[in-house]
């Protein structure tokens, strides 16, 4: 059996790594290649190539794609560039643009996990008759005792990106391995300085990529300019504090760049934005107290254990990627829909995010989150 579970030889197991020019892909597959791997790189051309040379700070962006071929030819094993513009578009930017119509926030890399990495460039690894996908996401995939693949967090819980991944299914979890699932990242870039790789201090991506600047709010002007709608800021308690540019600049949780100044509470205290109305152009603002929620309502979920279970399970829930994950329980209904009562409130828990689910260390599924509440047995106490 070789290191990723194949019974053969690693020279016999074709292996299509998905690079995105960064360091952590480009370890994986030039360790996989030294390993003796018959190993093939594929980088994904995800927006217009001349725009993408000029942004910095961004995964898959133009140099990033020149990166990943220096990487392979310096190797020396095959890289091709896949040009998925129209797949992106659709799947990705235009998803984000319409989340943030509906007053959401989205959550794009998840939708790009979920569509063009694992979907269609899965697809091409299939289609070059390579026995499994590698991509370097810091994740675990665990064979258990009877045999089926689970998804763990990493072992380093600062790089840790299994929220991201929680929109995998459990077909395509078979076919994907994370070589750097049990590593930090000093110990990738350690491997990079040895292999001598031209992007071995190469800092992580920060930004979106297709966001120059992380200027999110030009970029869904720019595509759908009804986004420029202008509309009232408006209190709990029914006053009207003020006017915004549109919605999109809100998102619920948020505290600062409001535009309303101070003055409208006692001892000036701070206001929140609790929900964001699309049909009304409404930003509803409120004390921190108003975003308590401990009912969180999910749609198209994707479960990694057996999704007919009816009966409530205790789980963890991460409901943001930079939030820690706290205790809940989970009931999953008909057509993918499920509801999660969190233990204790949260505050800022917003349309559109994904609630990522855990046992333990294993990641048990999860669905984007359509609507919160507050039960009545907290209202009432």
């Amino acid at each position: 059996m070789n290191s990723l579970g194949f019974d053969k030889k690693p020279s016999d197991t074709r292996v299509v790594v998905a690079m995105s020019g960064g360091v952590d892909s480009s370890v994986a597959a030039s360790l996989l290649h030294e390993q003796g791997y018959d190993v093939v790189g594929i980088t994904l051309q995800l927006y217009d190539y001349g725009e993408a040379v000029a942004r910095k700070g961004a995964c898959c962006a133009g140099k990033d794609i020149y990166d990943a071929k220096r990487v392979a030819e310096e190797r020396g094993f095959p890289h091709y560039v896949l040009n998925y513009q129209d797949n992106f578009k659709q799947s990705v930017i235009d998803d984000f643009v319409d989340s943030y119509l509906k007053g959401e926030t989205p959550i794009p890399c998840v939708k790009c996990n979920q569509t063009v990495k694992f979907k269609d460039l899965l697809q091409v690894a299939r289609d070059l008759d390579a026995d499994c996908m590698v991509t370097g996401h810091y994740v675990q995939r665990i064979v258990n005792e009877i045999g089926q693949s689970e998804l763990h967090r990493a072992v380093d819980p600062t790089k840790d990106q299994s929220y991201f991944l929680f929109a995998t299914t459990q077909d395509q979890l078979d076919f994907l391995r994370f070589p750097l699932g049990g590593w930090t990242k000093d110990m990738t870039r350690t491997h990079a300085d040895r292999l001598g790789l031209v992007n071995a201090d190469k800092p992580d991506s920060q930004d979106i990529c297709f966001v120059p600047n992380g200027d999110y709010t030009a970029v869904v002007k720019k595509i759908a300019p009804e986004a420029k709608r202008h509309g009232q800021i408006i209190h709990l308690d029914g006053r009207v504090l003020g006017e915004h540019e549109g919605i999109l600049h809100y998102t619920v949780g948020q505290r600062k760049g409001l535009g309303i100044g101070g003055g409208f509470t006692d001892n000036n205290e701070p206001l929140y934005v609790v929900a964001v109305d699309a049909q009304s152009a409404q930003v509803i603002v409120g004390p921190k107290e108003a975003l308590a929620r401990d009912i969180v309502l999910l749609k198209n979920g994707n479960w990694l254990i057996d999704p007919s279970f009816s009966s409530p399970i205790s789980i963890d829930v991460k409901l943001r990627s930079t939030t820690r994950a706290v205790p809940a329980t989970l009931i999953c209904q008909a057509d993918r829909v499920a509801a999660i009562t969190l233990h204790d409130p949260q505050y800022g828990v917003s349309p559109g995010q994904a609630a990522v689910c855990y046992q333990g260390g294993r990641v048990i599924g999860g669905g984007w989150i359509t609507e919160t509440q507050l039960s009545h047995i907290k209202k009432a106490a």
